[in-house]
């Protein structure tokens, strides 16, 4: 629970590196009361000193009542870009509470000179094309797969390539294409690295969400250097019109002027 009934109280939908470095500049705020909320996908993450829950809500009518109940003021999503479901739950339970909402999301990775990307607008449809395009799946590729450990499923469609999947934690076996090398590593990494793990693996294809940030964007420069292709799959669409910034020091600032503001209207 907050620790002043004076104190400005936000909930953080975490789970990012912009939220991360939010946390970091919330945790130096004494009249915010801040709780990060993380989905507890990763077993080990990096937590700060702020108030911490893990887990679900419950949809957006326990998030909704989690929002009444604790008398939050404002609310930060900064889950992941393709944490769609999570951020439609916010904006909902948000505009039912009128409680205010920005979006923190990092900006997109374009495509630029000396890239080879192909698009998906989902996994399953990427996996689709893997399995029966006529570029892809005829031939077996080498696949370096980066789409997450809860997201391989899919790509069970397609079962005649070689998949090298990196994941911070293990993936459940269940999940696995029949043919899987597991890397359990967690970035940032460097583009040497990068290159040469493509290299050692003979890798063919590169399988990334466009996530971006520059944590993982090394190995979309490798890519470039090798020549190797990407199959990129496409962002979800964005909730309309939620108020959006890309960096901690912006929702800093929306957090700043808003408080300031509820702070004359008491007054």
């Amino acid at each position: 629970m907050p620790s002043s009934s004076n104190n400005f109280r936000i909930l953080v939908l975490g789970g990012t590196t912009e939220a991360s470095a939010l946390c970091r500049d919330l945790e130096k705020e004494p009249f915010i009361s801040a709780t990060l909320s993380l989905a507890g996908v990763t077993k080990q993450p990096h937590l700060p000193t702020l108030s911490v829950r893990i887990g679900g809500f419950g949809g957006f009518d326990g998030l909704s009542t989690w929002l009444k109940t604790h008398e939050i003021n404002a609310v930060i999503d900064a889950t992941h870009p393709f944490a769609a479901t999570m951020s439609q739950h916010a904006a909902t339970a948000c505009a039912v509470t009128q409680t205010p909402l920005l979006r923190l999301e990092r900006s997109g990775w374009q495509e630029t000179p000396g890239d080879t990307w192909f698009h998906a607008p989902t996994l399953t449809d990427a996996a689709t094309l893997l399995a029966n395009s006529p570029k892809w799946g005829t031939t077996p590729q080498r696949i370096f797969l980066t789409t997450g450990r809860k997201e391989l499923a899919p790509f069970k469609t397609a079962p005649q390539h070689h998949y090298l999947i990196r994941s911070i934690d293990a993936p459940a076996p269940v999940s696995l294409p029949p043919h899987a090398t597991i890397l359990l590593d967690r970035g940032p990494f460097d583009v040497q690295n990068e290159a040469r793990l493509m290299q050692d693996h003979g890798i063919t294809l590169l399988v990334s969400k466009n996530s971006g940030g520059s944590a993982t964007y090394p190995k979309l420069e490798a890519t470039r250097l090798l020549g190797i292709p990407v199959l990129m799959i496409d962002r979800p669409a964005a909730c309309p019109n939620i108020p959006t910034v890309e960096s901690a020091q912006q929702a800093m600032a929306w957090l700043r002027a808003y408080q300031a503001a509820s702070t004359r209207r008491k007054v």
